[in-house]
């Protein structure tokens, strides 16, 4: 067995087509029913949630002060180096999968199992974060829900799982109806962001912004596992604010863009994915980078940052100017924003584990679709089932660096597959490429690993583990049964 064996572009277009009749391992094609708007949609509903809602008073507060827009700015640009990667490749080879069939490529089948399981971790993780937050938010809302099956104070987070299981059933029902609840969640969201920028410009302070980067303090002690990995390694002392503190901001903000890559896992749906994928993804990126710097922008100007509410920092900013209304707007649009982030991650993950298993690494059953709803229904039931537990029993504040830590390992990836799919196979069509490759996807992939040493060392191990359960299951299943490996000992 070859671990390094790639697949051939040809073939992972080719089995997109539709399966000769009769064949029961075989797969259909997913429904091509997406267009540029509505990957935006998707792109835009996964992205802003519990970011801009919650991560923004954390990141100016304990880090950044004023520059926490440098911080959201500085994260986008990582983020949008990745998109022009994803833009390419997802143009070129529109299927199921992203950053797993990319690897499966470009650099082998050992790398795309890990960057496939790592997908795993990343969306139905985040998807389960999420769901936590929006019980506590519904929980926060009225004293008539019972904090004993909502919130984080719950044995059981009934909550959670409720609106896991609602989501599930409308992914599982189709992609389509998907889109119309996210594009209705979406209009809501981008709504509030605009509102929240608009009304609350007529409070902001001016000198609520200086110094925009305060002075460099020295930091709480960490040490042991719960440090950053970088100030193991260089036995620095920690600091906040200064370019230190605006560095560590963007490390934490990073969490609100995860997830713009369920775009390019859309790409076998999308009606013209040469020109709609590449739309749909700066898009996103675009869209969303302007928003938060905006709303950071005016947050920080209504209220002195060390004042902010690290818990609900918008809305508490808007209460604290006497204008209690249009706080709870806020939290009723803070609600719809995490109810999208979780559809799409419940849309995307099935999509993960269909391709892998259509590649025969995990079971080929999983890869079976709905015959009348063309979904791939068993591993959508398995999605939402795991994410369930997830939310209802597993305390998550910790784990959800394991999000960013998994987004940015599949964005090193993708952003290295660029220019080695671009000598392995330069006849390739590519619609959209990316610019000054292979400078670009490489200054992507160094900045991405510098983002990732900024996450604490306990994360890396638990990374790591997952990874190696992983690596047991491909050795153990995968790389007996995989398509490839059997056609070429054949």
């Amino acid at each position: 067995m070859e671990l390094t064996r790639t697949k051939d572009i040809d073939a992972v277009l080719e089995q997109n087509e539709d399966a000769p009749e009769g064949d029961a391992e075989q797969t259909g094609r997913l429904k091509k029913s997406l267009g540029a708007l509505d990957l935006m949609g998707f792109g835009i509903g996964i992205v802003i949630g519990t970011g801009i809602f919650t991560l923004t008073g954390v990141a100016a507060k304990d880090y950044a002060g004023p520059a926490v827009m440098l911080s959201f700015a500085l994260a986008g640009i990582v983020s949008l180096l990745a998109a022009l990667c994803y833009a390419e490749l997802s143009s070129a080879v529109p299927t199921a999968g992203s950053a797993y069939t990319y690897a499966y490529a470009t650099i082998g089948e050992v790398f795309a199992w890990i960057i496939g399981w790592d997908l795993v971790l990343e969306f139905s993780l985040g998807a389960a974060v999420v769901a936590r937050g929006w019980s506590g938010y519904v929980a926060s809302l009225s004293d008539a829900v019972p904090t004993s099956l909502f919130g984080e104070s719950s044995t059981v987070n009934l909550g959670a799982v409720l609106i896991v299981l609602v989501l599930g059933v409308i992914a599982w029902v189709g992609i389509r109806e998907s889109k119309w609840v996210t594009n209705t969640l979406v209009a809501i969201k981008v709504a509030i962001c605009l509102f929240v920028i608009i009304l609350g410009a007529f409070y902001v302070k001016t000198a609520n912004w200086h110094p925009f980067i305060p002075p460099s303090e020295k930091g709480s002690d960490t040490s042991g596992l719960t440090q950053p990995l970088w100030q193991a390694l260089t036995g620095t002392s920690p600091s906040i604010y200064g370019l230190a503190g605006v560095l560590s901001a963007a490390a934490i903000v990073f969490f609100s863009y995860t997830g713009f890559e369920a775009v390019a896992n859309l790409g076998e749906e999308t009606k013209k994915p040469s020109r709609d994928l590449p739309i749909g993804l700066l898009g996103t990126l675009g869209i969303c980078t302007l928003l938060y710097v905006a709303v950071s922008g005016v947050l920080t100007g209504m209220v002195d940052f060390h004042d902010l509410d690290e818990g609900a920092p918008i809305s508490e900013a808007f209460k604290s100017v006497g204008l209690g209304w249009a706080a709870n707007i806020i939290n009723v649009a803070a609600i719809a924003g995490l109810t999208s982030v979780i559809l799409v991650d419940i849309v995307t993950m099935p999509r993960i584990g269909f391709a892998m298993a259509r590649d025969r690494l995990l079971p080929p059953r999983l890869a079976q679709l709905h015959p009348r709803f063309g979904t791939p229904n068993l591993m959508t039931a398995i999605t939402v089932v795991f994410v369930a537990v997830l939310a209802a029993f597993v305390p998550l504040d910790k784990l959800a660096e394991m999000v960013s830590i998994g987004t940015l390992f599949a964005f090193t990836i993708v952003s290295l597959a660029v220019p080695i799919l671009r000598r392995t196979s330069p006849d390739l069509k590519r619609p959209f490429r990316t610019p000054l490759s292979p400078v670009l996807p490489i200054v992507s992939a160094i900045l991405c690993i510098a983002l990732m040493t900024n996450l604490a060392i306990d994360t890396w191990i638990r990374f790591l583990a997952w990874l190696a359960l992983g690596l047991v299951i491909y050795f153990a299943y995968g790389v007996r049964r995989s398509r490839v490996q059997r056609a070429a000992c054949a």
